[in-house]
Order: C-alpha cells, then sequence, then structure tokens
C-alpha cells in the first residue's frame, strides 16, 4: 500500500506529531510546545501545528500529499469545540482528509485494538470515553466541577491538604497527612503551610505536588488519606460503569484502558480498588494500563481509517517505542 499520515495529539503542555506511511513505517516524529486553542486562540494553535507539520515533513524527507490527519485535542470536550478544530484544520492544506476529536480517544486506541473499549484518564483531572464497534461513542462534558468531576492529581492534593488542616486544629479527624504535608513544605504546622500560600511566601501551584504524598500517607494506613484514595476509587469505577453502560457493554467482552498519571503510577491503594471494582461491574471487561503515548493512538487512528493491514499496528508500536525512548534520552 502507498500513503501517508500524520497523528497529532495536541496536549494542554506539548504537542507531538508523527508522519508515517499507511505500510506502518514511522518516517517522523516531532515535539513541540502546546496546540491548546484554549491557551493560544485558534490562530495561535494552528501556527504551532503547521510549524510541527513542517518540521516533521521536513524530517521525513516528504513532499508528497498527505492522505489524511488524525487530530486528537485536549479540550475539545465539547460537539461546537470539535466542531470549530475539524472547520479550521480542514481549511488548511495539511491532508486531504482529516479526522479531529478529543484526546482521550487517541489514548484509548493507545491502549487497545479491541473495538469494544472504554478509557478513564486520571491525571491533572479526570475524563472518559467509550466506543463500540458500531461505531457509537460515549463520553463526558469533562469541563471540571461545573460539570460534576471529581478528582485528578491536582484536586486530590487539594483535598488532602484540607484534610491536613482540619486534622491538625481539630475539626477533622486526626490523620498522618497533617504532619507529612508541613515536612513537605519545609515547615513544622500545616496552619504554618496555609499561611505561607495565603501570604505567597510558598507558591500555590506547588499544591499538586501534595498528590504523592497522600498516597505515601495513604499506604501507612490512614484512615483519612485512605477515604480520599476510595473516593477517587469511585469516581473512576462510575465513569467507566456509566460509559459501558450507555453502550450495552457491562454483560459484554470489553477493555478498560486506564491511563493519566495518577493511575499509570498504579498505586497499589488505588489501582487494586479499581480493578476490582471493575470487574464486579462488568465481568467480562479486559483491564489494562496505558503504556503507549497518546500519539501512538492518533498514528492508529489514522491507520485504521485509510485500511492499513494489520501488521502496520505493531509495526507503528515498535518504531514509536524507539522514538520517545530517543526522546526522554536526549
Amino acid at each position: 500500500m502507498s500513503g501517508y499520515y500524520l497523528g497529532v495529539d495536541g496536549g494542554n503542555s506539548k504537542t507531538d506529531v508523527v508522519l508515517g506511511s499507511v505500510d506502518g513505517e514511522v518516517l517522523g516524529f516531532v515535539r513541540g510546545p502546546t496546540s491548546s486553542e484554549q491557551v493560544l486562540g485558534m490562530d495561535g494553535a494552528m501556527a504551532v501545528l503547521n510549524k510541527l507539520i513542517g518540521e516533521v515533513r521536513a524530517q521525513a524527507g516528504v513532499a508528497e500529499p498527505i492522505d489524511l490527519i488524525a487530530m486528537y485535542v485536549a479540550g475539545a470536550d465539547l460537539p461546537i469545540e470539535v466542531a470549530r478544530l475539524e472547520e479550521a484544520v480542514a481549511a488548511q492544506p495539511w491532508a486531504d482528509r482529516s479526522i479531529v476529536d478529543n484526546d482521550c480517544f487517541a489514548l484509548l486506541r493507545a491502549g487497545t485494538s479491541m473495538a469494544d473499549a472504554v478509557a478513564v484518564v486520571c491525571g491533572a483531572g479526570t475524563n472518559c470515553v467509550g466506543r463500540a464497534a458500531d461505531g457509537r461513542t460515549a463520553r463526558f462534558l469533562a469541563l471540571g466541577p461545573i460539570s460534576g468531576d471529581w478528582g485528578g492529581g491536582p484536586d486530590l492534593a487539594e483535598h488532602a491538604l484540607r484534610e491536613a488542616a482540619r486534622g491538625e486544629d481539630g475539626r477533622g479527624e486526626p490523620t498522618a497527612l497533617s504532619a507529612a504535608v508541613a515536612a513537605h513544605f519545609g515547615l513544622s504546622t500545616v496552619e504554618d503551610v496555609s499561611i505561607a500560600l495565603h501570604l505567597g511566601d510558598l507558591d500555590k501551584a506547588d499544591i499538586p505536588t501534595l498528590a504523592p504524598v497522600l498516597f505515601e500517607v495513604a499506604a501507612t494506613g490512614d484512615v483519612v488519606a485512605g477515604r480520599l484514595i476510595r473516593r477517587q476509587a469511585e469516581e473512576i469505577l462510575a465513569q467507566h460503569r456509566v460509559a459501558a453502560g450507555r453502550l450495552g457493554l457491562l454483560d459484554a467482552p470489553h477493555a478498560l484502558v486506564l491511563g493519566g498519571g495518577v493511575l499509570q503510577a498504579r498505586h497499589p491503594q488505588l489501582h487494586d480498588q479499581v480493578v476490582a471494582g471493575a470487574r464486579a461491574q462488568a465481568p467480562r471487561v479486559e483491564i489494562s494500563v496505558v503504556t503507549s503515548a497518546p500519539v501512538v493512538g492518533a498514528a492508529l487512528m489514522a491507520l485504521d481509517m485509510l485500511g492499513a493491514p494489520p501488521a502496520a499496528e505493531p509495526a507503528v508500536r515498535a518504531a514509536m517505542d524507539r522514538a520517545q525512548a530517543t526522546l526522554l534520552a536526549v
């Protein structure tokens, strides 16, 4: 087979672009800054993507037309947001055809080749998408607290700080989080931490660094920390249950792909609860933690659309594993 594709993962902090051929050969891979339309505006986002696509074309030595660009973007949560991005991408000279959607679908494809699947992401925030073999999809608004979302690393960290403060001053249950939070910031008490954050002596942007502290304290058997972890597990399981239920998959074989930094860390206190709970509500589920970068899923979605041969998928995965390893080694 002949032909070329572009796969794009546009995250909140970085953008990955891969250029490959339909037979599974990866010809170029570049990484750049965020291409988020919400951060840069549409013109700014298109400018970043245009620069990166030019770079990957030059790296690959491909001047021929590109058959398809598959672009999956953080923040493309509402149909109107996806439609606006589709229109903007279609207006560019990058490829003959384009697919645009939320980046969770790229992560889902990176994690499994099963046609019936659900992905739950728990990292900087939480999100969940699902797809069925007949083309139906399930998704949530994923707009944060205003759409009912709960959890993710920063949210867990804020709850840990809150419980640490309440445990110290007596409004809440005693918890080892109090001493751990104070020590994390090099201060004597959580009260000192709160004051320092309020006055600007500590940067509030550092609060999310408490997420690992929460898991460390939970591992000691602390009841309060354990309760927060359990609440996160319940949220992840609720997302899986609802998405799989909408697609009629709870009693059917399907994949559950777990992604995002919090889940990819495989903290036993969280991971074990999620695995046990998912199997209880969907006995035929196959659970995995994604290890491939979402841009791999973007590439595979492009290959799916182009009717690539089965051998293309393992070829792309192997090539992208090597490319990612090289990037990390630099």
